[in-house]
C-alpha cells in the first residue's frame, strides 16, 4: 500500500514538473492544463484530501474496537532499607527489637490482552466507519468535480477578458485615427466643431473602455490563479483560441447518465447509509456486551534479605523469596450499561438528527436532477442560438462598415455615419465572444452534471 502511495505521489509530481516547465517554456496555458493544476493545489481538493484521512482513522479506531488488545510490560524492582528498628509493648514492657538491614528485588514480566467479543454496537459502528470512508472517497471526486468546473469558467472568463480587451484595443486604434481625420477635416472647414467633439468624445471612451478591460483581464487573471491554488506570476500566458462545434444532447440519456455518474449523488447516498448505521450502532449501544481478557506473569521472580543484629554481637541473615515459571489468568464479563442510558440517548439523538440531514440532502439531488439537467440543456441552447445570433450580426456589421467606407471615399456618407458603422463592428465581435465563452461554459456545465466534468 505504501508503495503504491509512493508511486502515485511521484507520478503526481511529474505531472506537475511537466505542467510547470511547459508554463516555463512559454508554451500557453490551456483549459485542460489549468484544470489538472487546480485539481492538486486547489485548496478545496487538499481539504477533500484530508477528510479521506480522517475517515480513514475513523476505520482504523472501528476496527480497534473489535480486534483484542496486547499489551507487554516488565518491571524490575529494588529497594534497601538500612538500620530499621522496632519495637513492641508487652505488658506495659516495651521491649526494642533488633537492628536490621532490607533488601528485596522483584522480576516481573507480564503479557494481558483483551477483546470485546460480542458487542453489536462496535461492529455497527464498523460498518458505519466502512460507509463514511466511501462517502468521504466519493465526496472528494463531488469536490474535484465542482472544482474543474469552476476553474474551467474560470479559465473561459479569462480567455473572453482577453479578447473583448483586443476588440477595445481595436476600437480605441480605429477612434484616434478618425479623430485625427475629423481634425483634419475640421481645419478645413468640412465638418463643424461638433463632429469633432463627438470624435473626441469618442476617444476617451475608447480609452476609458480599454484601461477598464485591461484591468478586467488582471482581475480575472488573479481569480484563475487562486482557483488554482498558484500566484498570478506563475500562471503565464494563456491560450486563448476560442472555438465551439456545437452539439445535440438527448435529454433522458443525459439524465440517466447523470442519476448513475453524478459524483456528489453518490455521495450524498453513501453519507445516508454511514448515518442510518450510525443510527443502529448508537441504539445498540443500549444492548449488554461481553469482554474477553487474560493475563499472563512468566518468570515471576521475587527475592527479600534480612539482616538483624543479634544482642550478644553477629548478625542473623533470613533470606526469602518466590519463583515460578508463569501465572495466567482469563476471565469472560458480560457488562451492560444501565445507567449510561442518558449518554447512549444523546448519542441516538445526534445520530437522527444527522440521518435527517443526510436523507435531505440525498433526497434534494435526486429532486432536483431532472430540473437541474434541462436547465442546462436549456442554458446550452441558449448559447449556442446567441452565438448564432452573434455571427450574423459581426457578419451584417462588417458588410455595413464595408458599404459606409465605399460610401464615405466617394462622398456619400459623413464620417459620423463611418464611426456609427465601426462602433457596430465593435459590439458585435465583442458579442460574438461572449457568445463562444457561453458555449464553452455551457459544455462545462453539461459534462459536471453529467459526472464528467474533469
Amino acid at each position: 500500500m505504501r508503495t503504491k502511495v509512493w508511486k502515485r505521489s511521484w507520478a503526481v509530481a511529474g505531472a506537475l514538473g511537466t505542467l510547470w516547465a511547459a508554463v516555463a517554456q512559454g508554451a500557453p496555458l490551456t483549459a485542460d492544463g489549468a484544470v489538472k493544476i487546480a485539481l492538486e493545489r486547489n485548496g478545496q481538493v487538499v481539504n477533500a484530501n484530508a477528510g479521506i484521512l480522517d475517515a480513514r482513522g475513523g476505520m482504523r479506531s472501528a476496527y480497534g474496537n473489535l480486534v483484542p488488545n496486547l499489551s507487554l510490560s516488565y518491571s524490575k524492582a529494588e529497594s534497601h532499607t538500612d538500620n530499621r528498628t522496632s519495637s513492641e509493648y508487652v505488658l506495659g514492657q516495651q521491649y526494642q527489637g533488633p537492628l536490621s538491614d532490607d533488601r528485596a528485588t522483584s522480576t516481573t514480566p507480564t503479557i494481558s490482552s483483551s477483546w470485546g467479543v460480542a458487542n453489536l454496537a462496535s461492529w455497527k459502528g464498523l460498518s458505519a466507519a466502512r460507509e463514511g470512508l466511501k462517502a468521504s472517497r466519493l465526496q472528494r471526486d463531488a469536490t474535484r468535480s465542482e472544482v474543474a468546473l469552476v476553474t474551467r469558467r474560470q479559465f473561459y472568463a479569462v480567455v473572453q477578458a482577453i479578447k473583448l480587451a483586443e476588440v477595445s484595443a481595436g476600437a480605441l486604434r480605429l477612434a484616434r485615427d478618425d479623430e485625427k481625420r475629423v481634425n483634419a477635416m475640421f481645419e478645413v472647414g468640412s465638418v463643424s466643431k461638433s463632429d469633432l467633439l463627438k470624435a473626441q468624445v469618442r476617444t476617451a471612451q475608447s480609452e476609458f473602455d480599454q484601461l477598464a478591460a485591461q484591468h478586467s483581464v488582471t482581475e480575472q487573471r488573479v481569480a484563475l490563479a487562486s482557483q488554482m491554488g498558484v500566484r498570478e506570476a506563475e500562471l503565464g500566458e494563456v491560450d486563448t483560441l476560442l472555438v465551439a462545434t456545437p452539439q445535440t444532447y438527448d435529454e433522458p440519456a443525459l439524465l440517466t447518465e447523470a442519476g448513475k455518474n453524478r459524483p456528489d449523488l453518490i455521495a450524498a447516498e453513501a453519507d445516508w447509509k454511514a448515518a442510518r448505521a450510525s443510527l443502529a450502532a448508537a441504539r445498540m449501544a443500549r444492548l449488554p456486551y461481553l469482554t474477553a481478557s487474560g493475563r499472563g506473569t512468566f518468570n515471576f521472580k521475587n527475592h527479600q534479605t534480612t539482616d538483624e543484629a543479634l544482642p550478644g554481637g553477629g548478625v542473623n541473615v533470613r533470606e526469602t523469596g518466590t519463583d515460578f515459571d508463569r501465572t495466567l489468568q482469563g476471565s469472560l464479563t458480560v457488562s451492560w450499561d444501565v445507567f449510561d442510558l442518558g449518554r447512549i440517548d444523546a448519542r441516538i439523538l445526534s445520530a437522527r438528527a444527522h440521518l435527517a440531514r443526510t436523507r435531505e440532502t440525498y433526497d434534494a439531488l435526486q429532486r432536483n436532477l431532472a430540473s437541474e439537467v434541462h436547465q442546462q440543456i436549456l442554458a446550452y441552447n441558449e448559447a449556442v442560438e446567441q452565438d448564432k445570433v452573434a455571427q450574423r450580426g459581426l457578419e451584417s456589421a462588417t458588410e455595413n462598415l464595408k458599404l459606409t467606407q465605399e460610401k464615405y471615399n466617394v462622398g456619400s456618407a459623413t464620417i459620423l455615419e463611418l464611426i456609427d458603422a465601426q462602433v457596430q463592428l465593435q459590439t458585435a465581435q465583442s458579442n460574438v465572444v461572449k457568445a463562444l465563452a457561453a458555449i464553452r461554459v455551457a459544455e462545462a456545465q453539461i459534462n459536471r452534471v453529467r459526472g464528467r466534468s474533469e
